[in-house]
């Protein structure tokens, strides 16, 4: 059985690794190898399609923070648990020749699919932006 506790230090890991543009490579053992990601912008396959649009990401949000708002489990199997996951976002954009960044200050609302290797560590196999709620002041994606 999936624990609160586990889900929630899974996904506040996997924010940290955002926040600090951590190397590509900390991302391999948290995807599932066949993981779907969807994303406002797009929607990928496997590591390679993680490994493309983090490469992206890390050259437009900087002064990243994740801070995570709720991490609670739907429904689990045996190896498998489905959780809602509300994270609240905020980075600053610069887009050249601008004189100044933009900020983004969002909460995303996500659901995510959760395995459980052999291995007994977690992985995401399913990773679904449903949608976002900007606050007052921020820029758009």
């Amino acid at each position: 059985m999936f624990t609160h506790p586990e889900i929630w230090s899974f996904a506040s890991n996997w924010y940290r690794l955002l926040d600090i543009h951590a190397p590509l490579e900390s991302y391999k053992p948290l995807l599932s190898e066949n993981v779907d990601l969807v994303f406002p912008e797009a929607t990928l396959k496997g590591f390679d399609g993680y490994a493309n649009w983090y490469n992206k990401v890390i050259e437009i949000f900087f002064d990243e923070q994740h801070t995570l708002k709720v991490a609670d489990i739907l429904s689990q199997e045996e190896n498998s648990c489905e959780i809602h996951v509300v994270v609240n976002w905020h980075a600053s954009i610069w887009s050249p020749p601008q004189a100044r960044s933009t900020k983004l200050m969002m909460d995303a609302d996500q659901t995510w699919t959760v395995l459980r290797n052999q291995d007994k560590t977690l992985s995401v196999s399913k990773y679904l932006v449903n949608f976002m709620n900007y606050e007052e002041g921020s820029c758009k994606l």
